[in-house]
């Protein structure tokens, strides 16, 4: 079919930087969600065993300043101290794509950010028509809107060594601004006991932090130890007073991101020069985040007393966590697919010819890992001793499980396809007949 010069095309060929950028982020995160799952995994098995009680009581343990309003549990210490590393991390992604990524041109950001939204927006309406009877179920209905990156993107490495590059940046993309919209869901609707004074006071913090790392980023870019020595206690300032106000102290991690530096400015040598501050932070600390902050997150917050095969039968009963399976197993996919293909039929964005719809339902499963971010709104939505809170938790394991089964099913077929796709091009380079090569 022939396009007119103003038809756009997503999910296509991006540059070779942005290519390469995205394979760099699949291998740190196959690790990563390695761990994530491995962490999880222990965390159930501990939970459920007969030593369960000195889990939670580690858990438990409360560690802090009291004076300062920070006597946390080392549970709540994982969920809002170690997790603004993962945050800050999700700030310089965001801030990346927006400044030199693809999501800095409007028309290639619309599709994965409306299509973010839709993956947002169908399963909580989703959650929310189950537990309308359940004014306290109701109050989950966030939990099945996030999309695990470490998990989902783990998950992606594994299975689609041949699917295009397009699929995988879109994926990121997706997951990227799903996370901006389940901070700004955590920054609104999960404050707890809002106070102005603190919130005001964190922008002083917040400012230095600014203004020294666009002032002296090569500084900070040439001596590891000076964003430690200089940066992170500026920062822990931040996250404390944003603490004490009552926002959830993972959203200084988002605003610390962003108030990074992404290119290098002319009088500190220009983008010629080097990668910027924040791609230097983002090598630097994406190993503590994916090693050791989410997993140790991970551990905290997945232990929940399933209660054997009658616990589980008996959640199962549960609206909540009937909506969140049905949120991240059905949602999700719902809400991506049906964003993308009504963008396609009423605007004059098309797919890429290269890719098929089948392609955007998987990614669309895929994004129905919800994990990290779930896990931390279910906290939020429940607390601790509630439980629907143990319910909702069960839940996202089940529907990532699930999730993560259904996207192999048809992204493992998918990647075949490319994979023969892949070998009949290279033999047609060389002058091989198709039945003698292999696959």
């Amino acid at each position: 079919m022939t396009r007119n010069n103003t038809t756009r095309t997503f999910l296509g060929r991006s540059s070779f930087a942005e290519v390469k950028r995205i394979g760099e982020i699949l291998r740190i995160e196959t690790v990563g969600g390695a761990l994530l799952v491995a962490a999880a995994i222990v965390a159930i098995i501990w939970a459920n065993s007969p030593w369960a009680d000195k889990y939670f009581a580690v858990r438990d343990i409360t560690l802090g300043i009291p004076a300062l309003h920070l006597e946390l549990t080392i549970g709540q210490w994982a969920s809002d101290g170690l997790l603004a590393i993962f945050f800050f991390l999700t700030g310089l992604e965001l801030k990346k794509e927006f400044v030199i990524g693809d999501l800095r041109t409007p028309a290639t950001a619309l599709v994965p950010v409306a299509a973010a939204f839709g993956g947002v927006a169908v399963p909580a309406i989703v959650f929310a028509m189950i537990n309308l009877a359940s004014p306290t179920g109701l109050q989950g209905w966030a939990i099945p809107t996030a999309t695990d990156i470490a998990f989902a993107v783990a998950v992606l490495a594994i299975l689609g060594s041949h699917l295009p590059s397009a699929l995988r940046i879109f994926l990121l993309t997706l997951a990227v601004v799903d996370d901006l919209i389940a901070i700004v869901i955590i920054a609104i609707f999960y404050a707890d006991g809002f106070t102005l004074t603190p919130l005001l006071l964190t922008l002083i913090p917040l400012a230095a932090y600014a203004t020294l790392t666009h002032v002296f980023p090569r500084f900070f870019g040439r001596n590891p130890w000076a964003p430690w020595v200089i940066l992170l206690p500026i920062g822990v300032v931040a996250w404390a007073l944003l603490h004490a106000s009552g926002v959830h102290a993972t959203i200084a991690g988002v605003a610390l991101g962003f108030a990074v530096p992404v290119r290098r400015m002319v009088k500190h040598g220009g983008p010629q020069s080097g990668p910027g501050l924040a791609e230097v932070l983002e090598h630097r600390l994406r190993p503590l985040s994916s090693g050791l902050a989410v997993p140790v997150f991970a551990f905290f917050a997945a232990g929940v007393a399933i209660g054997g095969p009658e616990g589980f039968v008996s959640a199962l009963t549960d609206p909540v966590m009937i909506g969140i399976l049905a949120g991240l197993v059905l949602g999700k996919p719902i809400g991506i697919t049906l964003t993308t293909w009504l963008l396609t039929r009423f605007t004059k964005a098309r797919l890429d010819s290269s890719l098929a719809w089948i392609d955007v339902i998987g990614v669309g499963m895929l994004a129905g890992i919800g994990f990290t971010v779930s896990l931390l709104v279910a906290e939020l939505s429940f607390g601790a001793d509630s439980p629907h809170g143990d319910h909702a938790k069960i839940a996202i394991f089940t529907a990532s499980v699930l999730a993560a089964l259904l996207a192999a099913v048809v992204l493992r077929a998918r990647n075949r396809h490319y994979r023969r796709i892949e070998s009949a091009q290279r033999g047609d380079e060389l002058g091989v007949p198709l039945d003698d090569q292999t696959t």
